[in-house]
């Protein structure tokens, strides 16, 4: 049998700002776990249209598509091709599980859902020529989970090809997440075995791991014992946390001691009211900038994420967003305009009160408006967003966020990760052209070896809200 699995490109892809390194970081790892259960006897093709072009004439039998809201109308235009032409199409994704009526017409099966599950029962029942329409998920567990199909993964088209995620889910409910949906019906939060997580680890090469759960701290036990385990790996690793983490325990000081040296977390707003908006309460009564310095003194470089647009926002919000990054030393922020995903309790709250103002997919990708605002216009909201990003990374900017650290190591580290990432898209643009961008690894792995701040005796911390 020959199975073909499509990640379609997001429709940032044809926008002026599309930025073929954002895009060229991560493999389609969901794609090529469930390509795990298929037949080793089967001919399996896995291909990632941002990193290649899709070849549209070949003959599979099977085809899954992964769906996300910005590449499903893309997504379904591939499924109708390949259904016209007699193959049994696939649809699953996040997408899929918040509109599963949509991606229904354009599928002969959809899951919703997680599909380590669902996908096994699928192929038995396809084998034995009675497939169901729909499958949902409904146990959640990682344990005896098939080793990835990596082999299926082109390395040398990512910058970052060591991804690996050992847990699915999140234990917060953010009312804006678009991942909560995913989850319901079952457990929102569960990881893998850690030695399971370990055997993975052991199959990447070289140094760098990029850990893409969204919550690696999540699990206080698994990730002290996973990160006690990693000591003297000699690892170099990125992953995600929340203000709670980072400040309660020793939890972070192990994961640094282990090798951490970058961390993605959601700071997403300074008013208490757009927190309480949001169910947000794991950032509740948090000193951000205590957080901030926590992760300092361990030499672990900060991406910071913020949503702008929440109700409480004002006009002055871009401002002071990216002076509090910048006098904080934040080495990237990454920021996003309020985005009511469907299948989230926001998306609901604003289609009751009338407020959503488009439903045009391609739109939803937290660059454009797409409900009604309070207190900042479509435009003033549209135009802080931008404006943030100029801003903060201008090469003053840059400069000035360098210098708050301690360190010569620090600051010249903070300089270059940040100036690299931003400001050196030709350059980019050609590695990934020239097929060259996994030769930039090494530097990357350079860039993230360790560095200790001298810390300070006293602190004098500033308050959370800017």
């Amino acid at each position: 049998m020959k199975v073909k699995l499509i990640l379609p490109a997001l429709a940032e892809a044809e926008s002026p700002f599309w930025r073929p390194i954002k895009y060229s970081l991560f493999p389609p790892l969901g794609l090529a776990t469930l390509a795990a259960y298929i037949s080793p006897e089967d001919e399996i093709d896995l291909q990632d249209q941002h990193v290649e072009e899709l070849n549209l004439d070949d003959e599979p039998d099977l085809v899954l598509i992964q769906v996300y809201i910005t590449n499903a109308y893309r997504a379904y235009r591939i499924a109708d091709h390949y259904r016209e032409k007699g193959a049994y199409v696939l649809l699953g994704g996040l997408h899929v599980t918040s509109l599963p009526e949509e991606a229904a017409a354009h599928a002969d099966t959809i899951f919703i859902g997680p599909g380590e599950d669902t996908f096994p029962r699928f192929l038995e029942d396809y084998r034995n020529k009675r497939p169901q329409k729909v499958y949902t998920s409904t146990i959640r567990t990682l344990e005896k989970l098939p080793p990835v199909r990596r082999d299926l993964i082109k390395r040398y088209k990512y910058l970052v090809p060591n991804s690996i995620v050992v847990s699915r889910g999140c234990p917060h409910h953010c009312d804006f997440c678009y991942k909560d949906a995913f989850f319901e019906g079952g457990r929102s939060f569960y990881t893998q075995v850690v030695d399971d997580a370990l055997s993975e680890i052991d199959r990447l090469p070289g140094r760098h791991l990029y850990f893409l759960d969204d919550h690696l701290l999540g699990n206080e036990r698994f990730a002290s014992a996973l990160f006690e385990e990693m000591k003297g790996m000699g690892r170099v690793f990125q992953g995600a946390a929340t203000i709670d983490s980072i400040l309660r325990g020793d939890l972070i000081e192990k994961a640094a001691t282990a090798g951490l040296r970058s961390v993605f977390v959601g700071f997403e707003t300074f008013s208490p009211q757009n927190l309480k908006q949001s169910n947000k309460k794991q950032n509740l009564e948090r000193d951000y900038v205590s957080a901030v310095n926590r992760l300092h003194d361990l030499g672990i470089m900060i991406n910071g994420s913020f949503v702008f647009g929440l109700d409480d926002d004002d006009v002055d919000v871009f401002k002071r967003t990216v002076d509090w990054g910048v006098r904080n030393g934040i080495t990237t922020s990454t920021y996003h305009i309020l985005t009511p995903y469907p299948g989230t309790r926001l998306y609901r709250e604003m289609d009751q009160q009338g407020r959503i103002l488009t439903r045009n997919w391609d739109l939803y990708d937290t660059r454009n408006v797409v409900y009604q605002t309070t207190r900042l216009s479509a435009e003033e909201l549209k135009d802080g967003y931008n404006w943030a990003y100029r801003s903060f990374y201008s090469w003053s900017n840059i400069a000035k966020a360098s210098l708050r650290h301690e360190s010569i190591h620090h600051q010249l580290k903070h300089f270059a990760y940040t100036g690299g990432w931003k400001k050196f898209e030709p350059m980019w643009n050609f590695m990934i052209k020239t097929g060259g961008l996994n030769k930039m690894l090494p530097l990357l792995e350079a860039i993230l070896s360790e560095v200790k701040s001298p810390g300070r005796a006293e602190r004098s911390f500033t308050p959370a809200i800017p």
